[in-house]
């Protein structure tokens, strides 16, 4: 339970996910206008309106409102859409204002607002790239002003990138996403995949999460479980009766080894092999800390999260991709940090080995695509966990604020984010960094 002191505002309670909950609790807004003066023919509005439609979503496409209040009357939306595939020009970006300004007050609490556009590197002129880029800054702005608990993101879809949106499109949409605001990600396109049944879309799927005894790492193998996933939890032996209650919670197996070890990469690939025919999805979690300044800090300590961290991660990618364990459309989710991104002080060996892991999903991303494999990293920013409540109160205090939802984090927020990564459907991500940080000020 959170401690409340006198003066400090209290955070909005976030709408987080639950299984058979509507996608959004409300209608969704959808432009622009298509009586613009300056009219844009985007790539995505349609589908995205179809989507939504079969979704049960009440839709308010644009010709039906923009009268008056641009975006409509004073109804209160769950969600406010903007196709802007279609702007090729710095003047064409005033109908982006012109259509969200006006219904941006009128968003809901845990609100969403989602911008389309398309890739910049994939403009066919400057004028086009430039706005499109401008795109960036609008939206982590709007993240910063949006109120109680909304959200803003933006999605460049690539050329025929559209087809494989759905999975994408839901999760920013739902509850899943309640901690990701102010995100900027790239899809490119992707065999489609159906999904079933949404509530469980993992299911067939088999899971592999590394840290599993513990906070987030316990949290995304209950997340996996509950949506479908058959999960494998690994930790070290000197965690075996914690990673035996997580594999009983979530009906699953446990796999004690210590992952740094020489031989850990082929065993575990080897069991993976002999005892699930494989796997699907493999979370790498596990994760340490020895915070302390540079100057102050022994080799050892760099070594041990060096290693842990990031080393690790390498040796058993080489052995998931050299003994073929990973089937078509698997997916390797790697947890890196926004002190990976923006540094942090006393953790000079801490970020450098997120920072790696950033550079690592960067570097495999091609290869893995053409495998039908993706690969992408998650970055947390301040997550509510048993290290996080050792801090002293101002440290924890100042943790919680600095982020545009003015609260921490909860580890089921990071495991929401793996759970989407992983799905058959979210193939068009990859090589992506995606921040669970409430858009926290440090980092981009």
């Amino acid at each position: 339970m959170k401690l409340k002191i006198p003066g400090v505002p209290q955070a909005t309670p976030l709408r987080r996910y639950s299984p058979g909950q509507p996608l959004v609790e409300g209608p969704v807004l959808i432009g622009p206008p298509a009586s613009n003066s300056l009219p844009l023919v985007g790539r995505v509005g349609e589908g995205v309106s179809k989507l939504l439609e079969r979704a049960n979503v009440s839709v308010f496409p644009s010709p039906l409102v923009g009268e008056g209040q641009g975006g409509g009357s004073s109804q209160r939306w769950a969600a406010i859409l903007f196709d802007a595939t279609g702007i090729v020009d710095v003047a064409r970006l005033s109908a982006l204002h012109a259509f969200i300004a006006p219904a941006f007050r009128y968003l809901r609490p845990s609100g969403r607002l989602l911008v389309f556009g398309t890739p910049p590197e994939d403009s066919s002129t400057s004028q086009q790239a430039a706005a499109q880029r401008a795109l960036d800054g609008f939206i982590r702005s709007a993240g910063k002003e949006a109120r109680l608990g909304s959200t803003a993101n933006l999605l460049y879809v690539g050329q025929v990138a559209e087809s494989s949106l759905e999975s994408t499109l839901r999760f920013f949409l739902s509850g899943r996403s309640a901690y990701v605001s102010g995100q900027v990600l790239r899809l490119r396109p992707a065999e489609p995949v159906s999904t079933p049944d949404w509530n469980r879309p993992l299911t067939d799927r088999v899971a592999v999460v590394t840290g599993a005894a513990r906070g987030i790492g316990a949290a995304i193998s209950e997340t996996l479980a509950r949506d479908g996933a058959q999960v494998v939890v690994v930790d070290v032996p000197a965690q075996g009766a914690a990673l035996a209650e997580v594999a009983n919670r979530v009906d699953g197996t446990a796999f004690q080894v210590d992952i740094t070890s020489k031989e850990a990469p082929v065993h575990l690939a080897g069991y993976l092999n002999e005892r699930h025919g494989g796997a699907d999805i493999f979370v790498h979690n596990a994760g340490i800390t020895r915070d302390r300044s540079l100057v102050n800090m022994p080799a050892d300590q760099w070594a041990s999260v060096l290693d842990v961290n990031l080393g690790a991660q390498l040796r058993i990618n080489e052995a998931l991709l050299d003994q073929n364990v990973l089937h078509a459309g698997g997916r390797v989710i790697c947890i890196s940090s926004t002190s990976g991104i923006a540094g942090n002080r006393g953790q000079t060996n801490y970020a450098a080995s997120k920072a790696g892991i950033i550079g690592m999903v960067q570097a495999m991303a091609s290869e893995m695509a053409k495998r039908e494999m993706t690969v992408n990293a998650i970055a947390p920013g301040f997550i509510e966990t048993a290290m996080t409540r050792a801090m002293p109160l101002a440290t924890r205090e100042i943790g919680r604020r600095i982020n545009s939802l003015n609260q921490g984090g909860l580890p089921v927020d990071v495991a929401e984010a793996v759970a989407w990564l992983g799905q058959p459907g979210t193939g068009g991500v990859n090589g992506q960094v995606v921040r669970v940080c409430g858009q926290s000020i440090l980092g981009a």
